[in-house]
């Protein structure tokens, strides 16, 4: 019996291997062209492109793994359906259901392999192609930046640049905020503070702002409500780090009180748990959609169906996965709730079908 589920588990995973390669193979073609567009206007050769692509492809196959296991699942069902061996572990005594178990189990102790193994790296690889696309970028006036020290963003406006400075984001507002306005020549012009800035618009309104005029000599001008133009709101600041792919698992679990006081909210870090945490538990519940639609035929002419089959599927839940979030995001419904919902309908598909395997 050990070495049948050893032999199920070893074939199941490289099954799972060889799409990966597939998709990965499709993923560098597509992105490559993109990055070389990117860089095309600077004479760096072929090599930088191809190592972004290299960087970035790693986390795509995360974010695509739930259909890669389903697409081998089905891909390997098939393949010990059509020679025989599924009707030779039944002889053994293995039934749909136990085989679908061993299946289901796989995929889910893969999940949490890749959280705490293969996630790190992703995270560590996005981390350096942010960085390097960053010393490239075309927009380099106006960047932002959120780490330990607190946030800091830099534009130009009206042809001065603006360099701010703010301990933390807290709902719609900076606080204790600095804003250094310079020249073109990078000349210091003034100096703003402010404990507390609302940014719920590009137009920031700043409560008791101290205003620092080199022609002043350093007395400051001090203003109730003082309104400063402004290329960033709190949604697109938010925007900025809302994808917390530079963040592993890992560190999101060491790290989240930390990742509060640099300025990211609660809501944002808690979809990106769930998110996590439901990775394994989507893996095993797409082995066993796989398994319904597989698994009980004997017709080898189906096996076209399953094709069209398997793409409908895919892209069913996809958007309704998309559209989940989605409603999440709006405050339709709560982020929690939003990354769980496929789970639940996915999970109240297969048990009605995973009864009618069992009795066949």
């Amino acid at each position: 019996m050990n070495k049948i589920s050893t032999y199920l588990v070893s074939g199941f995973l490289k099954t799972i291997f060889n799409f990966l390669l597939a998709f990965i193979c499709l993923g560098v073609i597509l992105s490559l062209f993109e990055e070389i567009e990117f860089f095309k206007n600077l004479d760096i050769g072929i090599g930088l492109p191809l190592l972004m692509t290299i960087m970035f492809i790693p986390n795509l196959m995360i974010k695509l793994l739930p259909f890669i296991v389903f697409l081998s699942a089905m891909w390997y069902i098939i393949a010990i359906r059509s020679n025989t061996d599924l009707l030779s572990l039944k002889v053994f005594g293995f039934s749909n259901l136990k085989i679908i178990f061993i299946l289901a189990i796989t995929a889910f102790l893969f999940g949490i392999f890749v959280l705490f193994f293969i996630n790190p790296l992703t995270s560590t690889m996005v981390k350096y192609y942010e960085v390097v696309k960053a010393k490239y970028s075309k927009d380099i006036d106006h960047l932002v930046s959120i780490n330990k020290n607190g946030v800091w963003i830099k534009e130009n406006i009206n042809n001065k640049l603006h360099i701010t400075s703010a301990k933390k984001i807290e709902g719609d507002n900076l606080h204790d905020v600095t804003i250094y306005i310079m020249n073109n020549d990078n000349d210091l012009i003034s100096r703003i503070e402010s404990e507390k800035v609302n940014i719920i618009s590009t137009e920031w309104v700043m409560k008791f702002a101290s205003i620092y005029n080199q022609e002043e000599n350093g007395v400051p001008k001090m203003l109730e409500n003082f309104r400063l133009k402004s290329n960033y709101n709190i949604e697109k600041l938010s925007s900025l780090y809302k994808n917390l792919d530079t963040i592993s698992f890992v560190d999101l679990l060491t790290n989240y009180n930390s990742l509060i006081q640099k300025g990211y909210t609660r809501q944002i870090l808690n979809e990106k748990l769930n998110t996590f945490y439901s990775l394994p538990i989507y893996l095993l519940l797409m082995v066993v959609l796989a398994s319904i639609f597989t698994i009980g035929s004997t017709n080898r002419l189906h096996n076209v169906h399953y094709v069209f089959i398997a793409i409908i599927i895919c892209v069913i839940v996809y958007y309704f996965k998309d559209l989940s979030i989605a409603l999440g995001q709006t405050n339709r419904i709560s982020t929690d709730l939003a990354i769980w919902i496929p789970i639940i309908a996915i999970s109240l598909f297969c048990s009605i079908g995973i009864l009618q395997i069992n009795e066949k």
